[in-house]
């Protein structure tokens, strides 16, 4: 349970005093600053970005690139890994939008890495499923672990790493286009695997709307027609402040992209 005197701050471009647009064409087109202090970054994740560079990432901008061209992060600390990150503490998929924090410096960048290895950070989804998911709320405590058969996949294993998710379902859509049953859905990850969700989910037989790799080829072909990026995104994310000790939270509203296929989706009234 969250602190009760947590701080809450639910920020966009428009609303946000400390929101601040880029002199970088490059950047003010993809990263939005949603909060800024001197220690870390919050900032909002457009889904089509990759967070961190690698080879596999060829020649495209990753968020990496768009935080250092911010100049936002401390060029003079000597530490390796935060240099090497960036800042970036943690990761969303390509596809996944929202809410993410970024360390100014070293010191901050050690003790929030701390609090999510000790799991005191709190973080909420919403995604939009296929089929009506019963109960409407409940855990899938499934272990994970990479397909020996496709690296790029992972899977419910034996014998893989301990994986929990909690979930609680919106509300209950139907396509005007299928007729099929989609349910929109609020997780909570308390583990923080590659995939989590996303698998959890296929696990229980509910995969995300357009995910091209745990969706089932057909399915995921069709919904792509219509949003052709997965329907994931990270709402919300609560830490304890490294300099002051203060529970806060941030949150992120859907993209436009999601709200608008939201309003095209039909309301079950049961």
């Amino acid at each position: 349970m969250e602190n009760k005197s947590s701080t809450f701050y639910s920020v966009n471009k428009n609303t946000n005093p400390n929101y601040k647009q880029s002199s970088s064409k490059k950047v003010l087109d993809k990263l939005k600053i949603l909060f800024e202090n001197e220690d870390y970054l919050i900032v909002e994740k457009n889904a089509g970005i990759t967070v961190n560079r690698s080879d596999t990432a060829g020649g495209e901008v990753t968020l990496q690139d768009l935080i250092e061209a911010e100049n936002k992060i401390d060029k003079n600390d000597i530490d390796p890994d935060f240099r090497n990150r960036s800042g970036i503490v943690h990761r969303l998929d390509k596809e996944t939008s929202g809410v993410m924090i970024v360390a100014k410096n070293s010191e901050t960048f050690r003790k929030l890495q701390g609090q999510f290895k000790e799991r005191k950070v709190s973080k909420s989804y919403v995604a939009l499923v296929h089929g009506e998911i019963k109960p409407p709320s409940g855990e899938i405590n499934a272990t994970l672990g990479r397909l020996p058969w496709n690296r790029k996949r992972f899977g419910v294993i034996a014998g893989g790493r301990e994986a929990v998710t909690s979930y609680e379902a919106i509300s209950n859509l139907k396509s005007q286009i299928s007729n099929e049953i989609l349910t929109l859905v609020r997780l909570f990850p308390k583990t923080g695997r590659t995939h989590q969700i996303r698998v959890h989910l296929k696990h229980i037989n509910h995969p995300i709307f357009s995910d091209p790799l745990y969706g089932g080829r057909k399915v995921a072909r069709n919904d792509r027609k219509i949003l052709p990026r997965v329907f994931l995104h990270a709402e919300s994310l609560s830490f304890n402040d490294p300099k002051t000790g203060e529970r806060v939270k941030y949150r992120s509203e859907l993209p436009q992209e999601l709200e608008i296929f939201i309003q095209s989706l039909k309301k079950v009234v049961k």
